[in-house]
């Protein structure tokens, strides 16, 4: 009988890719606050559900109903810079405290999305340079706005679960997500860097993305685990260690950086989860691929 896994903002840009990628193995629940409509028909081992993910009794209705084998959190109000920041705080922490509570109760394992923005980097009035370079998962966290600070509490509430449901738990820590033939990284790359420096010119591939969720699925490690989501180069096409002496006017004392390679480190994922990220700018910037369907056809 084929697994039942819930993903929360299914709708979303990466959630569908998240949504389409796990279809291959499992039956998916599409989480979203907006049903496609009655008469939208989904594709084979797709459902559809609307729901206000912070409403505790709704998330656990949905629970119940589907009984899931795990739980893939990705919904979220993305960024400080387009809602008010007490609404985008108070969203993502009771979204995730109530999701990853009533995932761990029914004994599910359990994939969220964090960020790299939990290190303080991204939105900070002045962009700190970072302790060390490549960054790693245990990098100090010190985020200056409300979007970072609620993804730092949600790893707490992630810890939690998983010590108290004896679940799995992944915090995915992705960089800026960007889709095969629209890398908007790369206009950036073309002006300031300052426009880049919040996450040290990094960034992911979203079928990359949903590639480390499906690992994070299929591995076995105990309890809480946080992994990174990028590339394997920089977006710039330049020596990141060049780059950084150039902004910051200085490098890390400890700074292991060769050539393009990306400042948030993926060797964790790759020793736990078996995952290494496939896609670079260099041929997904320009590539001609269609975007996923949750659709019958």
């Amino acid at each position: 009988m084929t697994e039942t896994v819930v993903v929360t903002g299914g709708l979303g840009r990466s959630g569908r890719w998240i949504c389409d990628r796990l279809a291959e193995e499992y039956h998916v629940v599409c989480v979203d606050l907006d049903h496609p409509g009655w008469e939208i028909v989904a594709r084979e081992r797709i459902d559809f559900r609307a729901a206000d993910v912070t409403d505790g009794g709704e998330v656990r209705d949905l629970v119940s109903e589907f009984d899931p084998a795990a739980v893939v959190h990705w919904a979220a109000l993305p960024s400080p810079e387009r809602h008010a920041g007490s609404r985008v705080f108070e969203t993502n922490v009771e979204a995730t405290y109530t999701v990853l509570d009533a995932a761990g109760r029914a004994g599910a394992d359990i994939v969220w999305a964090s960020s790299e923005s939990a290190y303080g980097l991204a939105f900070a009035e002045e962009t700190p340079l970072p302790a060390y370079l490549p960054m790693d998962e245990a990098h100090p966290m010190a985020p200056e706005d409300p979007y970072g600070v609620s993804k730092v509490a949600g790893e707490e509430v992630a810890k939690m679960v998983a010590r108290r449901d004896g679940v799995q738990v992944a915090s995915i820590r992705p960089s800026w997500i960007q889709y095969p033939g629209e890398y908007s990284c790369r206009d950036v790359a073309a002006g300031d860097l300052a426009g880049g420096a919040g996450n040290c010119w990094s960034y992911v591939d979203a079928r990359d993305v949903a590639g480390i969720v499906a690992a994070a699925l299929d591995a076995g490690f105990e309890g809480h685990e946080a992994f990174h989501a990028a590339a394997a180069d920089n977006y710039l096409g330049r020596p990141t260690a060049d780059v950084v002496a150039e902004f910051w006017g200085e490098v890390p004392d400890r700074c292991e950086l060769d050539g393009e390679q990306s400042a948030l480190s993926t060797a964790k994922a790759d020793g736990l989860l078996d995952w290494t990220p496939e896609h670079s700018w260099r041929e997904a910037a320009d590539a001609d691929v269609d975007g996923p369907s949750l659709l019958a056809e």
